[in-house]
């Protein structure tokens, strides 16, 4: 698969949707104030613009690819163990931030720690199965991941998990975009 080098911005969604959902416009920040259903009708969109089929990362691929692939240098912070170098979180910012103006990891792919956080496939499960059983309403929670600006450095960890309504929309939450390496001709990547 191949996974979004930043964060999908608010000139990508204008352009595929036709207007800007975000509290703080800017085309060079990410896209945030859209819940995970808006998302879905975004990535429909896009696919009959393009022909090809975009989804959103699984909370596997999304860990994977935050972690350095088979490049990881097993850091904390997704490329570095010094969370200022790679991401915008509660400790250096008080809104989103232009993509891609922190590190890279090991990838090359920016800002999945902090700025804003990102929307996954999955519904939110517990790794334990106990746990899992009493989720109740949770069941229908999905999986966010990566931090956010308005989120402390904890959150910003390449382990931290969390879960949102698909309802739900705010300043600090937004998603990537990830595609199949199927529909990627070889020498267009």
């Amino acid at each position: 698969y191949y996974i979004g080098q930043t964060e999908v911005t608010q000139k990508l969604w204008k352009a595929v949707m036709g207007y800007n959902p975000s509290k703080k416009k800017c085309p060079k920040r990410p896209i945030e104030n859209v819940s995970y259903y808006e998302v879905l009708e975004f990535l429909e969109v896009l696919d009959s613009l393009t022909g090809m089929h975009f989804r959103l990362p699984t909370e596997e691929e999304w860990e994977f690819a935050a972690r350095g692939g088979n490049h990881s240098r097993h850091y904390i912070y997704s490329g570095s163990d010094k969370l200022k170098r790679v991401a915008w979180f509660n400790g250096n910012a008080r809104k989103t931030k232009k993509v891609g103006k922190r590190s890279a990891n090991e990838l090359g792919i920016y800002d999945m720690s902090g700025n804003v956080w990102e929307w996954c496939s999955n519904n939110y499960r517990y790794f334990d199965k106990a746990r899992n059983a009493k989720l109740g309403n949770d069941g229908k929670m999905m999986c966010i991941r990566g931090g956010a600006w308005q989120l402390p450095a904890n959150a910003c960890r390449v382990s931290w998990r969390g879960k949102r309504m698909p309802d739900a929309k705010n300043s600090f939450g937004g998603f990537r975009l990830c595609l199949d390496a199927k529909y990627v001709k070889e020498g267009e990547e």
